[in-house]
């Protein structure tokens, strides 16, 4: 998985945050999802933590940012997730970014990117769009080796 061209440099808490996202990931790892992880933080806080649930919930929609999207804004009452930054292991796909992009999320953190279906760097960049109505400030590449290996282990020990 190539290096990440984003904008924003990551700051330390960045990488701690990620590191809950990472162990979101195992979680999907140990039930037989493919490992990503995401966490919503707001004010210094996680208001929402979740993994890939695409098997668990025969949902193709169950990824890790949909899930922790669906719940962070039940937890805070509102669809816009304003003030809020979305930590994700993998570079999410076309699907996730079009729900970042109408949860109005401002900020997103990203771990590996993802060559055959990332829309954030990887096949096009809907976060940054500058035709939509929101667009976000994007940092990638955050543990991005630790998230690769993940989704590279698991992978492997499938085929």
């Amino acid at each position: 998985m190539a290096a990440s061209r984003s904008e924003l440099a990551p700051t330390s808490t960045d990488v701690d945050w990620m590191s809950r996202a990472l162990d979101r990931a195992r979680a999907a790892a140990d039930v037989g999802e493919v490992p990503v992880g995401a966490v919503i933080v707001r004010d210094g806080e996680v208001i929402a933590a979740a993994h890939n649930r695409t098997l668990t919930d025969a949902d193709p929609t169950a990824h890790a940012e949909v899930v922790s999207i669906r719940h962070a804004a039940e937890v805070i009452g509102d669809w816009r997730l304003l003030d809020c930054t979305l930590y994700v292991t993998l570079e999410p796909c076309a699907m996730c970014s079009g729900a970042i992009v109408l949860a109005r999320i401002p900020r997103v953190v990203f771990g590996a990117l993802d060559p055959r279906a990332g829309m954030v760097e990887s096949l096009g960049n809907l976060l940054r769009d500058s035709r939509l109505n929101h667009r976000c400030e994007v940092t990638g590449g955050v543990l991005a080796a630790e998230s690769g290996e993940l989704l590279r282990s698991f992978f492997r020990e499938r085929r």
